[in-house]
């Protein structure tokens, strides 16, 4: 049996798994409210709130997976892309846990173990994962990448945004609104209350499968702007329309990128992943899109979308496979591509 131990520290949430051949055995997150306040993520803050939850999520994890530390085959860490500060803490504590028991650690790409979070089985007869090749549209506060998929450690990015990613679009309008931080989700459920053709917002005219969302942000500043000089009481009185059609606009963006991409590849297998597939609206095109052009779409659960260990585990445990270990002198990156 391999049993690998996941650890999750890129941004502002400390998480750790444990996954067996495979399947999940424990996925504990702990978030950080502290940066609430600041409408954004403190790095400062965020690696202080690291070490003092490393040591009890990891407990946790190993705990709800009725395991001992004795029983880990590797310690599979994220290495980058992320906050650095954020990141030394979890390499830190790999590299600790991978001496004090001599076991191998294997280090993760942030972004490719979210398109392989499609691979967490839930049981040992799940066999919901993707055939490769299969296009994967990864979207969150820092990516909107469409990926095609060749295998586990086979990815190529065909488009991506060239300024603003989608969740930073999310977050920024509900910014703008006063709609607290973080925004994507409260946008998501304000625009189950609203119509999504009230407002007409701009879309990038970005060749290829690229996007860009700069443009959009710039539009809909510009528009509140206007209307809130005619009338100063218009945000909250049309907050759920604007939401439902700032929803709307970003989506048929990310949704028509996605659908040239996998027709000029001819391919029908296409997944979702990020913090941003917890969407209702993107869940809700992605089953659209299987019904008109017969796409076999792989939707991730809602606890593997935001960042968790469980994605990293799964990614270690395929490096596991292949024998790919990392050194004890290996350092984090904040920036890495796929």
């Amino acid at each position: 049996m391999i049993t690998i131990l996941g650890i999750e520290s890129s941004c502002d949430d400390t998480s750790a798994a444990v996954i067996r051949d495979g399947v999940i055995l424990s996925n504990v997150i702990a978030g950080q409210a502290v940066h609430e306040r600041y409408g954004g993520v403190v790095p400062e803050l965020a690696s202080r709130a690291h070490q003092q939850n490393i040591i009890p999520v990891v407990h946790d994890a190993l705990k709800q997976a009725g395991i001992t530390k004795e029983d880990i085959s590797a310690v599979a860490f994220t290495r980058g892309p992320g906050l650095l500060g954020s990141l030394l803490v979890g390499t830190s504590f790999a590299k600790g846990f991978s001496s004090a028991l001599n076991i191998p650690m294997i280090e993760i790409n942030h972004l490719q173990a979210h398109v392989l979070a499609h691979f967490i089985k839930e049981d040992e007869h799940d066999t919901n994962q993707p055939e490769f090749p299969f296009l994967c549209l990864l979207v969150s506060g820092g990516n909107s990448q469409i990926i095609l998929v060749k295998s586990y450690d086979d990815m190529e990015i065909v488009g991506q945004t060239i300024d603003d990613a989608a969740g930073e679009a999310f977050d920024k309008c509900a910014k703008v609104m006063g709609l607290g931080y973080p925004g994507g989700p409260v946008v998501d459920r304000l625009a189950k209350l609203g119509n999504p053709d009230r407002f007409k917002f701009s879309k990038p005219h970005i060749a290829g499968y690229d996007y860009s969302f700069s443009g959009l942000k710039t539009s809909f500043l510009y528009f509140l702007r206007d209307e809130l000089k005619k009338d100063d009481g218009f945000i909250e009185k049309n907050k759920e329309n604007l939401c439902a059609s700032l929803q709307k606009t970003i989506i048929e963006i990310l949704m028509d990128k996605l659908y040239h991409a996998a027709k000029d590849l001819q391919i029908k297998e296409v997944a979702v992943a990020g913090g941003v597939s917890a969407n209702s609206g993107l869940r809700a095109a992605f089953e659209e899109y299987s019904r008109r052009y017969e796409w076999k779409i792989h939707i991730p659960k809602f606890a593997y979308t935001t960042d968790n260990a469980a994605m990293v585990a799964i990614s270690g445990y395929y490096k596991y496979l292949d024998s790919q270990f990392c050194a004890p002198d290996v350092v984090p990156y904040a920036r890495v591509s796929i």
